[in-house]
């Protein structure tokens, strides 16, 4: 048997792209990609995401454009990570590809549907689009066979507020939504662990600048993180997330109960109640193995994956 059917929800920023790459270089079954507003307004989003599909000769892979802004909350990017243009700065070529009719919550429905049972889905930006295909059709929660999330900060600090990571933050309402729905199977990814998950500076270094797909997107989409910002190595949040819906043992963790600030100064901060059931919340991960895998399969140079950097994001 082949690997199961794989939806990607993004919000194409700099680790989306980098996510998309692994995917692909993985051999996921990825039936398609959603778009939601988050790093970059979704426009720019699905413009990103088609041109990342093409730049790795992947152009037969439908992207489905989803809500442009949160369920209740005020839309806030994250260009001053990713750049005006989500990638970083970086200009690919343009797709020749347009994006398909289907809305991004649709598409989820009819990929449930379709493979009830067997569809996987990673969701590496704010959860608008999984909350309103729940909205509109509960049962997904039991024909998906496996969720899993970038989002939240259960135990660390926020990156988006002291107290608040980006995803969560940016539709709070919508991650309350998807926490407590009855999911066969959810996996929670928050900075616990993604901020273990490094590409140090003297790795991406090591690439050459006139290096072709995976590498050579890699090299240009992160470069702005090197220079511009000044900063010794980049987070793998969204690369992360798809590594674990590929290899669950990647990561250990502990079920609970999940709960969302909605308003107010605290807006986008999770806490999680360990009672034995709801979401598992990842603790733990072999960072070291995968780094190493990520290298491998993107072609990067290798190195140490225990590489780290003093200058977070």
């Amino acid at each position: 048997m082949g690997p199961n059917p794989l939806v990607v929800d993004v919000d194409t920023g700099v680790d989306d792209a980098v996510a998309l790459a692994f995917a692909l270089a993985k051999g996921a079954n990825l039936l398609g990609v959603t778009t939601v507003a988050g790093n970059v307004p979704v426009d720019i989003a699905t413009r990103n995401t088609l041109d990342v599909l093409a730049w790795l000769g992947r152009e037969d892979i439908p992207v489905h454009c989803g809500a442009s802004r949160p369920l209740v909350a005020s839309y806030a990017d994250a260009t001053d990570v990713h750049g005006g243009n989500g990638l970083g700065g970086m200009e690919l070529p343009a797709s020749t590809t347009s994006r398909a009719t289907l809305a991004g919550p649709a598409f989820i429905i009819q990929c449930a549907e379709r493979f009830a049972g067997e569809l996987d889905l990673v969701a590496v930006g704010p959860l608008t689009n999984l909350a309103i295909a729940l909205n509109v059709r509960p049962q997904i929660a039991s024909q998906i066979r496996r969720v899993v999330v970038m989002g939240g900060a259960y135990s660390v600090p926020g990156n988006k507020t002291p107290s608040a990571e980006f995803n969560v933050y940016v539709d709070p309402d919508a991650a309350q939504q998807v926490f407590n729905a009855d999911w066969n199977d959810i996996t929670l990814l928050g900075l616990d662990v993604t901020h273990r998950t490094v590409l140090a500076r003297e790795l991406w270094a090591r690439i050459p600048g006139d290096a072709d797909g995976a590498a050579g997107l890699v090299r240009g989409a992160t470069e702005r993180t090197f220079t511009e910002r000044g900063k010794s190595g980049f987070y793998l949040h969204d690369p992360l997330a798809v590594a674990v819906a590929l290899e669950p043992d990647l990561i250990q963790g502990t079920q609970a109960s999940i709960s969302v600030e909605v308003t107010g100064q605290a807006r986008g901060k999770t806490s999680a109640s360990e009672n034995g059931s709801g979401p598992l919340v990842a603790r733990e991960v072999d960072s070291e193995r995968f780094v190493r895998e990520l290298c491998q399969v993107l072609e990067l140079p290798t190195m140490d994956a225990r590489a780290g950097f003093e200058n977070p994001e």
